[in-house]
């Protein structure tokens, strides 16, 4: 019998295990099944904590469909919660390993709990090489994709993971999974991608909707968040302190 916990961060929930204390084989299919909202526990995707020899902690994780990412922003701010919470760590500034390199978390502790958790998501990537993405603009700020009936104007960039920002009117009522399929497996992206669709209200305040690569639709993305405002500042859409409001949440970057 395997231990587990729910959490989310903004709505973006994944089911947490402690790799450190107990064996995890089979990650994928297990990403797969505890994924499941029908037949298993029901989560965006797994993420396990691992000992790691060059931080405090390791995280791994893993999209619906049994895929390996390389950084979640809400997933790894609830990391930090879970190894503080449960008594694997006392520290309140923390290193965690991830496949996008090392991030720092500070805790805000309150009563001995994690009330908080700010992560340094790290400077983005806007080398299409490294994203990647097949374009020889740098940066890419004017990718055009044909899809179905409509065509798309995307701006790409990764937070350690690949972006595709686009922007939209009728966000509201934008039809995410039938496009947003499509555009994650398009050919010009090699390793798939994310892909935010973003309205802009005005220089402060935008709303994003976001299609997760592995995943579909989900309430919330940290390094989609981190990644459309990047693209609006590159576009020169907004000022330099953004309001992101999301499906059902908003936050500040």
């Amino acid at each position: 019998m395997k231990k587990f916990t729910k959490m989310h961060g903004l709505g973006n929930d994944y089911v947490y295990m402690d790799a450190i204390h107990q064996e995890i084989g089979n990650e994928s299919e297990l990403a797969r099944f505890v994924s499941d909202r029908h037949f298993g526990i029901g989560s965006d995707g797994l993420i396990l904590i691992c000992k790691s020899d060059i931080a405090d902690f390791k995280m791994k994780m893993f999209n619906q469909d049994g895929s390996e990412a390389e950084m979640c922003g809400n997933g790894i701010r609830c990391v930090g919660k879970f190894v503080y919470d449960k008594g694997l760590t006392k520290k309140t500034t923390l290193t965690i390993e991830t496949m996008a390199g090392i991030k720092v978390l500070k805790l805000n502790v309150k009563s001995g709990k994690v009330e908080t958790v700010r992560v340094d998501m790290g400077a983005p990537i806007l080398d299409p090489n490294k994203i990647p993405v097949k374009s020889k603009e740098k940066p890419v700020r004017n990718l055009k994709l044909k899809i179905k009936d409509k065509e798309f104007t995307f701006t790409c960039i990764s937070m350690g993971n690949p972006h595709a920002i686009t922007i939209t009117d009728n966000i509201d009522n934008f039809d995410v999974e039938k496009y947003g399929k499509i555009i994650e497996t398009n050919k010009v992206f090699p390793n798939k991608t994310n892909v935010e669709f973003v309205k802009i209200i005005d220089k402060e305040h935008v709303k994003m909707r976001v299609w997760e690569r592995g995943t579909g639709e989900t309430l919330a993305c940290g390094t989609g968040a981190c990644a459309t405002a990047v693209a609006c500042s590159l576009n020169k859409l907004s000022n330099n302190h953004l309001f992101i409001e999301l499906l059902r949440w908003n936050i500040r970057d």
